[in-house]
């Protein structure tokens, strides 16, 4: 148990998860369920080798679904109580870009909510050349520049221009240990990339 790491990722449509040996994949699982991360979560994890059991714990922190990511981090630090695990945490949008870089820079755009989508540049082999950011459509296709496309957005990149080929990857717990160690070593806590949909009711006026 001593060197496995339980990872995490409920932060889109897709619900998995997968347990490392250091950096041998053991066993994955995952799911596109759009939604109903809360009740796919946990028989995930228990389905896995040894229960899924690890010293340290990986969550996708965002940016993404305002749901998913707390249903993921909730369940990551619940178990790296029970278990005395450690916790960190890593970006929705750097794993896809993990796995996507083949040696050229790419944008990794996924859906945002409200009609914007979530965008980030990265280069080979792997380097984010800006922050995640949440964006229109038409921003995001005027900051493309030229790159590659990759995830859920492009489907709202390819609406305004057919030249964007439509690409529907979505992150994968099994892609984990492409990260660099620094990119999988953040904040176990919410990166929701944009402000709450709900917001607090204004004070009434005296």
């Amino acid at each position: 148990m001593s060197t496995r790491t339980l990872v995490i990722d409920t932060a889109t449509a897709a619900c998995s998860v997968a347990l490392f040996d250091g950096a041998t994949l053991i066993d994955a699982r995952h799911d596109v369920v759009g939604r109903g991360h809360a009740e796919r979560l946990v028989p995930m994890i228990a389905d896995l080798a040894g229960g899924g059991r690890a010293s340290r714990i990986l969550v996708d922190v965002g940016p993404g679904s305002f749901t998913g990511i707390r249903v993921g981090i909730a369940a990551a630090r619940g178990l790296a109580l029970g278990w005395g695990a450690r916790l960190s945490g890593y970006g929705t949008l750097a794993i896809i870009a993990a796995a996507a870089l083949d040696g050229g820079p790419l944008a990794v755009v996924t859906e945002g909510g409200h009609g914007e989508v979530f965008m980030q540049a990265f280069d080979a082999p792997f380097a984010a050349l800006d922050a995640p950011r949440s964006l229109t459509p038409q921003a995001a296709l005027a900051a493309l520049d030229g790159r590659r496309a990759v995830g859920t957005g492009t489907r709202w990149l390819a609406a305004l221009d057919d030249r964007v080929p439509r690409d529907d990857t979505l992150p994968d717990a099994r892609h984990a240990m492409l990260l660099p160690a620094i990119e999988r070593a953040l904040p176990a806590a919410p990166f929701y990339g944009r402000a709450p949909d709900a917001k607090p009711p204004a004070p009434r006026a005296a």
